[in-house]
């Protein structure tokens, strides 16, 4: 495969940013560019706009070894984090919803069972899901309030040589097509993880309707209802609600990114859109203002790819400050939703249709810059670093 990055837009043109890649890095990329723009894009503003998650793709999504890929061994991609950030920033180009399913199963469900499970359990689970043929979810946030999950009411009991779940998970992307949900439970020993085949009785999981962001995507409600599962269900190492926030710091890593891909796409058809549309005879792009607006929106950008850039090396390398995802998490998600609101000023009234991908984006961001943390929580997560006081509660 060619290491040459294929230029989008100006923007990647004058950044150069593949200079900062390594080929290996850049192929990666590639492969989710060309996926992304080839497979999704001609049918992402339908699908939004009927409320339809394309699950025929996801068996091509496997194919292109995304799922777990920067998991090591059991079938995975073995992939370096900035690999898996840039599939995730070049997804989310395209659509939130899609950068979150490739998320939920790799960062959440299949980082859940690499990182706690036994060796029994990643053997038998992880190859299935990286090749697409078994799909995961994961199963902590509840509906009263996701923003404290030590306050889980969902529980888990010891039942003879087996465990017992009764609660309500909220929020939960993919369960109603998962064959397995990682369901978060407190017990007399704390927080623990079990792996909840969905077709367990008394297990039910209900697609979220009504959604006005997210729509060509998943996400749902959970019951569990006496549900019983063996002993052997448990996740072995997953002990207190350390374990569950590890999975979500994963997850935050591919938000750094992919908020940078939804930008990148907003900045990319008002960059175009400057040089065609017209107003008092002359493109709108020759105007002062316009041009302001651009050049503010790049360097928010080019900053925000960068950033995510420093934290993947950091990653990479094992020296991540954890703190840092939450500095990339609050600040990408915020800049992006910017991004996105001065790119609809430049489109105009033709910006919040779907003939353009911007009011999309932007109603997608607003669920990202909800999920795996609110910008209060990572406000917090930074203050408690910077003073050593918590301010939690």
């Amino acid at each position: 495969m060619s290491t040459a990055y294929p230029p989008v837009s100006l923007t990647d043109e004058m950044f150069d940013f593949h200079a900062l890649l390594k080929p290996e890095e850049i192929e990666w990329a590639m492969k989710a560019r060309d996926f992304a723009q080839t497979q999704i894009r001609p049918v992402i503003e339908n699908d939004f706009d009927t409320k339809y998650f394309r699950a025929e793709l996801i068996p091509q999504i496997a194919q292109q070894g995304f799922l777990g890929m920067h998991l090591k061994g059991y079938g995975c991609g073995g992939a370096s984090a900035v690999s898996y950030g840039l599939v995730c920033l070049e997804t989310e180009a395209v659509d939130s919803g899609w950068r979150t399913f490739i998320s939920v199963m790799g960062s959440l469900a299949m980082s859940a069972i690499y990182k706690y499970g036994s060796e029994e359990q990643k053997n038998h689970w992880l190859p299935q899901m990286a090749k697409g043929e078994k799909l995961g979810c994961f199963g902590l946030t509840e509906p009263h309030g996701g923003s404290d999950p030590a306050n889980m009411k969902t529980t888990a009991v010891r039942d003879g040589d087996g465990w017992v779940l009764n609660g309500s998970k909220r929020w939960i992307g993919l369960a109603t097509l998962a064959d397995i949900c990682i369901v978060w439970a407190q017990t007399d020993e704390g927080v623990r993880g079990f792996i909840v085949p969905t077709e367990t009785p008394g297990f039910l999981a209900t697609a979220i309707d009504g959604k006005l962001s997210m729509r060509a995507s998943i996400q749902c409600d959970i019951e569990l209802t006496n549900v019983r599962v063996s002993a052997d269900a448990q996740l072995p190492e997953a002990k207190g609600l350390g374990a569950p926030l590890g999975c979500l710091n994963e997850a935050r890593y591919g938000i750094i990114w992919g908020a940078m891909g939804a930008a990148r796409a907003c900045l990319d058809v008002a960059i175009e859109r400057s040089r065609t549309r017209e107003v008092f005879g002359k493109p709108i792009g020759s105007f002062q203002l316009t041009q302001a607006k651009l050049a503010d929106m790049t360097v928010e950008y080019e900053k925000g790819v960068l950033l995510a850039l420093h934290i993947g090396r950091q990653k990479d390398a094992g020296t991540l400050n954890l703190t840092q995802i939450s500095v990339g998490k609050l600040n990408n998600v915020r800049e992006a939703i910017k991004i996105a609101c001065e790119a609809r000023t430049i489109l105009g009234g033709d910006g919040i249709t779907g003939e353009f991908p911007v009011m999309r984006h932007m109603a997608n961001l607003e669920s990202v810059r909800t999920y795996e943390g609110t910008d209060e929580i990572h406000q917090l997560v930074i203050g408690r670093a910077l003073t050593g006081l918590n301010a939690f509660s």
